[in-house]
């Protein structure tokens, strides 16, 4: 892997396993062997593949996500020091104190975690992240919840998922380590990140929703990209086409062509495209199909050239390059 985590974790993989799908459904059904046993499966398979990297939410499946997967590692002693944990909080589900929310406060990160913590039947996360900006942020309220953190010993390291580079220089001005990570939605039909490049000068940046100059952000600071929703519900790996626009049909159909061509899974072409990219964009898989978890795993030996890489692009454009 060449992303800024690398650095941090040599042993990293370049794929990182989303544990969003453990646990059985998001209600309060309680947890089965059958899930636990699921979990199992799954982590075995990335490990075949040499995925170490496992991302957690307090909030998946209302946290059932985490407490399979530690009973795992409860199951296998000696299994965590072969992981990477990253987990996430600030989200707050509709209750009786209010409605949806995000919640920074210092209280609510340290008791996310300590809550994490017992469900992963574990002592530390290497990574913690925040998991969607909070308009009431006050960085330096954060910034002691991570120095409590890290000084017990629960967390390693710290991150955000789905901020722009304001909100996270913001942040980073009240911290004295720097944030390692920053997970957003990029994939061959969510394009934004890469069409506000290269529509600079070009009049046609409007409805672009990706924030100028994050990209760029994140390289320049040793921000590791996290890529969530990279397989874009599978609609280039298999699931029906009816209905797609016509730019994503055109690349399913290329997608197919250039796996047939590389002798790998469709999987594989389509997270290759996105760890071409310069800035060692980490994929976030949630399936769990083990099947599929050594079918994404192939992109790790596929280099698609500068020309394969532009072909995908512009064929997910649906429209030729300014």
């Amino acid at each position: 892997m060449n992303g800024p985590l690398s650095q941090t974790f040599p042993a990293i993989s370049p794929i990182v396993y989303g544990c969003m799908g453990l646990g059985g459904g998001w209600d309060h059904a309680p947890v089965t062997r059958d899930h636990v046993l699921q979990a199992h499966a799954v982590v075995d398979a990335a490990l075949n593949d040499s995925i170490t990297l496992f991302d957690h939410a307090d909030i998946y499946t209302l946290g059932k996500a985490e407490q399979v997967f530690g009973q795992v590692l409860q199951e296998r002693p000696g299994l965590r020091e072969q992981l990477i944990l990253q987990s996430k909080c600030g989200i707050r589900f509709a209750d009786g104190h209010g409605p949806k929310r995000y919640d920074f406060s210092r209280e609510w990160i340290l008791t996310s975690v300590e809550n994490s913590l017992k469900r992963l039947q574990t002592d530390y996360l290497d990574i913690l992240l925040l998991h969607r900006p909070d308009p009431l942020m006050e960085p330096d309220e954060v910034a002691a919840a991570f120095e409590v953190l890290r000084s017990r010993g629960m967390v390693r390291h710290f991150g955000v998922s789905n901020m722009d580079q304001h909100q996270i220089a913001l942040l980073q001005a009240s911290l004295d380590q720097p944030l390692v990570v920053n997970q957003m939605e990029m994939s061959l039909t969510k394009l934004d990140w890469l069409n506000n490049g290269v529509q600079v000068n070009t009049g046609q940046q409007e409805g672009n929703h990706f924030a100028s100059g994050l990209l760029e952000y994140c390289r320049s600071n040793h921000v590791q990209l996290q890529a969530w929703g990279c397989l874009s519900q599978g609609v280039f790996t298999g699931r029906s086409l009816d209905g797609q626009p016509e730019a994503v049909q055109h690349t399913a159909r290329l997608v197919s062509s250039m796996a047939e061509e590389l002798s790998v899974a469709p999987e594989a072409i389509v997270l290759a495209w996105l760890m071409r990219h310069p800035a060692g964009i980490q994929p976030v898989i949630g399936t769990t199909s083990p099947e599929r978890i050594q079918a994404c795993a192939q992109a790790t030996r596929v280099q698609l050239s500068r020309e394969q890489w532009y072909q995908l692009y512009v064929t997910a454009r649906g429209t030729e390059l300014p």
